[in-house]
């Protein structure tokens, strides 16, 4: 099928971006020893899963849904955290999981003898309480007051005997660098539990694939732990797999004036790029540029009701009219996972693109899919 075939919106895959990826991080775990999992709350397109599992240790679930989704669709390790587990999923949580994180030394207490009983793996999350972040507070785990790890003051020294790793989970979109900084407060609160363990999880937000990040002082970093603690080390990075490995590609249903034109969308920042508006960030479009770097400037919004439902401002080299298609960059992560039919908006399709001319829907969604949400 060709690009031109392809339903609007719809996200694209881009398979050989992927798999660029995928070749990096397969290239980390040979030259460090690590262990790398996709964390499925980035990137959850289990057609993938295949492709995926020939790269990858195996994938991180934030709950029930995902770690069974890892185990029937990659089935290699799967490992699960989440904040608190309910009472009525642990049982299930325990077939599909190989290691599974508690949140809080309640909730060990709680579980820990039914994952021992299982044969999985026990760890703890633990708050460094050091934020190497600039960005908005919401996605920082380390930020005052946060409920993401059990900090020093509260983890006694000697770790309890079930526990068998610790895990940590500090960044966001960031380079090698803050990771140095964040295993050194690390080393510095929890050296003595760290020599009780057999394995370290960093977590995710290792934006291990981007152009610029420093593989040496991630090496640095690994190996240090590796020699000093003798563990098994994981990382969990979800962007890192799919960054810059997908497009929404959408079309302008009108244009409209008010202080400036606005170029209405089939595609929403609220239902198909939230973390537009979450963020908030502008994101990338190919062919387009900053306001007034090109002749014609436009504000481009999505069709729901929700006044703030804009994308943002960009400028073209020629007049955009009804009909005119556009594409959205960097759109593989934090889209299809987060996609939601307020307002009745049609879920968009999803597309893989295999070759240069070369693109198969994956899949189409209807009223069926927004209908059977609800009752």
């Amino acid at each position: 099928m060709r690009l031109c075939s392809l339903p609007s919106p719809c996200y694209i895959i881009d398979q050989p971006a992927l798999i660029a990826n995928l070749e990096i991080l397969r290239q980390v775990m040979q030259a460090s020893g690590c262990k790398i999992l996709l964390a499925q709350k980035a990137f959850s397109a289990y057609a993938l899963y295949p492709l995926i599992a020939q790269y990858l240790s195996g994938a991180a679930a934030s709950g029930l849904y995902e770690a069974r989704l890892s185990r029937e669709e990659m089935d290699k390790e799967t490992h699960v955290f989440s904040p608190a587990f309910r009472e009525d999923e642990i049982h299930e949580i325990l077939q599909y999981a190989d290691h599974i994180v508690f949140n809080s030394i309640d909730q060990l207490q709680r579980f820990g003898d039914l994952a021992v009983e299982a044969n999985v793996e026990v760890g703890l999350r633990i708050n460094p309480e050091c934020s190497t972040q600039s960005g908005p507070a919401i996605y920082d785990p380390c930020s005052p007051g946060s409920r993401l790890g059990i900090t020093a003051a509260v983890l006694s020294s000697r770790l309890p005997n079930i526990v068998d790793g610790l895990h940590f989970h500090t960044l966001c979109e960031q380079n090698a660098d803050a990771l140095s900084i964040t295993m050194a407060a690390v080393e510095q609160k929890f050296a003595a539990q760290l020599r009780q363990v057999s394995w370290l999880n960093m977590g995710g937000g290792h934006h291990i694939t981007r152009s610029d990040y420093d593989l040496d002082q991630l090496y640095h970093v690994l190996r240090h732990v590796r020699e000093t603690y003798d563990l098994q080390i994981y990382l969990e990075p979800g962007e890192a797999v799919a960054l810059n490995a997908g497009y929404l590609y959408c079309t302008v249903l009108d244009i409209v004036e008010n202080q400036g034109l606005i170029a209405i969308l089939d595609a929403s920042a609220a239902c198909h790029m939230p973390d537009v508006l979450e963020m908030p960030y502008r994101p990338p479009l190919l062919h387009a540029a900053l306001p007034g770097e090109k002749p014609y400037t436009y504000r481009l919004a999505g069709p729901t009701c929700l006044a703030g439902d804009v994308i943002g401002e960009y400028s073209f080299d020629h007049p955009l009219q009804a009909g005119s298609r556009l594409f959205f960059a960097d759109m593989a992560i934090y889209t299809m996972v987060k996609t939601n039919t307020f307002n009745g908006m049609p879920l968009p399709a999803i597309a893989l693109k295999e070759g240069d001319e070369d693109y198969r829907v994956l899949k189409s969604f209807s009223y069926h899919d927004f209908k059977e949400r609800l009752c």
